[in-house]
């Protein structure tokens, strides 16, 4: 079984990708990951792919891929993040890959990559915030998943909050993404992120699960969880 791959055409891209399904994995995924159509190919093998396309002919790739599978999606927003190409061109493919996503798996792993997010700092915050307010939950989740990867900082810490407390999806995977990202602000600037949590706007399934996430943290004191645990809102039944 070849560990190396140069892509010349999608069929030879999916024959490539089945050489590595394994249908137990396949199975757990699908507990997991819902909605998705699966092949059951490991991440690692995903990743590796992806690299090796991104070294080759990977606009000829991101201009046949499909979806129809989550590792197609996968591997399409890989390679977007990967592959080496003008500041223009990534923000033009990865809005096109944006719609496409179905799934925090696939939104997750590949937000990560998109690196080029930290050049040009403020266009990249202002293409993603455009996401805060979109119709779709995983685009949604996209902006809020790259604004938690790439623009946590003292800088942009008040307009992150700003965009949070404006989300209006009631998807789970929108509203489970802000209270993640929530969390992670209180990690790197505690003081402030406690100062917006007692004034915000979230709704109080989002603002209570940021305070679980936050107590869940390996990272937090005792004391710390004790007084974050004092804060939860009572929700009426």
């Amino acid at each position: 079984m070849s560990e190396c791959f140069n892509y010349t055409s999608y069929s030879s891209f999916m024959e490539y990708l089945c050489l590595f399904r394994e249908e137990k994995y396949a199975e757990f995924q699908r507990r997991i990951i819902p909605g998705e159509k699966i092949i059951g190919v490991r991440m690692q093998r995903l990743r590796q792919t992806a690299k090796q396309i991104a070294k080759g002919d990977w606009r000829r790739f991101l201009d046949e891929a499909r979806e129809d599978t989550m590792e197609e999606a996968m591997v399409e927003g890989l390679v977007t993040g990967y592959a080496e190409m003008p500041y223009e061109e990534s923000l033009r493919r990865t809005a096109a890959f944006v719609p496409k996503i179905r799934s925090w798996a696939v939104c997750d792993s590949c937000t990560s990559t998109l690196t080029f997010l930290k050049k040009n700092k403020e266009r990249s915050f202002r293409f993603i915030e455009r996401y805060f307010s979109a119709e779709g939950e995983f685009a949604v989740r996209f902006a809020v998943t790259a604004s938690m990867d790439f623009f946590i900082s003292e800088g942009y810490l008040g307009r992150l909050f700003s965009n949070y407390d404006g989300i209006k999806h009631d998807g789970y995977y929108a509203k489970m993404a802000v209270a993640w990202a929530v969390s992670m602000c209180f990690l790197k600037f505690p003081k402030r992120t406690v100062e917006y949590l007692y004034s915000s706007r979230l709704d109080d399934w989002t603002y209570n699960k940021a305070l679980q996430k936050i107590i869940e943290s390996r990272c937090v004191s005792n004391e710390t969880r004790q007084s974050i645990r004092l804060m939860k809102r009572k929700v009426k039944r």
